[in-house]
């Protein structure tokens, strides 16, 4: 560890020394690691050290090893680094996120420091029984309402990390002729929504933490969090925690789950405070024909990235078909 990052660790921790107690995962494509580190006669205890080094990046897993691809993740980190000092603090309870302790820099390097989501939120899955994924679609509702009709400042403009705009390598290499043709036609589509909020970008089922109990969430990951419709978040989340045949048989209740949940949210006090008038029935009706089409622009990066992913399946193919027939 520098001696300049600890000193300021140490500072805002009010601890009296550090140790990097273990390394919880590396960043995709060698840019850094995030660790958890002991605190010593501090309140914290422990803390969550996000740790980001933008000179250069290893080889990605995947062999997309190009300049677009370094400067989307080089952006990610900076949009990262700013929503946790601007926009962080306006998720509650319903919408968990770490507290943000502090961020540091240093040249090319930098470090986010968090709170350690372990000591209320020990728990990591990768499939989700029905009701886990309830638990998880209601944070996704609170987070979309808390933060809908907001302005954005140093987020992406258009959020989620395979944003048509950001992925014009995987675009080329899409060999579904009528998908690649289209493709703009969707994105579009979606980007002209009358409703808008802040999505998170990633909402997958491994960046959610759960309590003891399954019964809570809090989410992490920030990095492409931006303006967009917020069923995007809904139908990638779905995808990545349940089979093709669990998307079919539960569409409608998840669906419907969604939106009774993002209408209390929308009806909570925090959005009175922001003075926005809503009409429901006609966000319900906008999101929900927008869910098929945000499964295929979904689908589109896909099947450009990766072809044969498990996440290309009959469900996900037969909502994509369906939009390519509508247009």
């Amino acid at each position: 560890m520098k001696s300049e990052f600890k000193d300021y660790l140490l500072a805002i921790t009010n601890s009296s020394d550090c140790i990097e107690a273990e390394v919880i995962q590396s960043l995709w494509s060698g840019y850094g690691k995030i660790s958890r580190y002991r605190l010593i006669d501090s309140s914290y205890k422990t803390a969550v050290v996000k740790f980001i080094s933008l000179g250069e990046s290893g080889e990605h897993p995947r062999g997309w090893d190009s300049d677009n691809s370094h400067i989307r993740k080089v952006r990610s980190y900076e949009v990262e680094t700013h929503w946790y000092e601007h926009y962080n603090k306006r998720c509650n309870a319903q919408c968990r996120t770490p507290k943000f302790l502090g961020s540091y820099s240093e040249g090319k390097n930098q470090w986010i420091i968090l709170e350690d989501l372990d000591l209320g939120f020990p728990i990591r899955k990768q499939h989700l029984e029905i009701p886990e994924v309830k638990v998880c679609l209601k944070w996704l509702a609170n987070f979309h309402a808390a933060f809908i009709g907001q302005k954005l400042n140093g987020l992406w403009e258009v959020g989620t990390y395979w944003h048509l705009e950001t992925r014009p390598d995987e675009l080329n290499n899409l060999e579904h002729q009528e998908l690649k043709l289209k493709a703009h036609l969707i994105d579009e589509a979606l980007n002209n929504c009358t409703f808008q909020t802040i999505v998170h970008g990633d909402a997958k089922v491994a960046n959610f933490c759960f309590s003891a109990n399954g019964q809570e969430v809090a989410a992490v990951d920030f990095q492409y969090v931006g303006g967009g419709c917020g069923i995007k978040d809904v139908a990638y989340f779905l995808g990545s925690c349940l089979t093709s045949q669990e998307c079919e048989k539960y569409e409608t209740e998840l669906l419907d789950y969604y939106f009774l949940e993002l209408k209390k949210g929308l009806d909570s006090e925090r959005s009175e405070a922001f003075m926005i008038e809503i009409d429901f029935s006609e966000l319900h009706r906008e999101w929900t024909d927008m869910y098929p089409m945000a499964c295929a622009d979904f689908m589109r990066f896909m099947l450009g990235w990766m072809p044969s992913h498990q996440k290309i399946n009959d469900y996900n193919l037969k909502l994509m078909n369906a939009v390519l027939t509508g247009f």
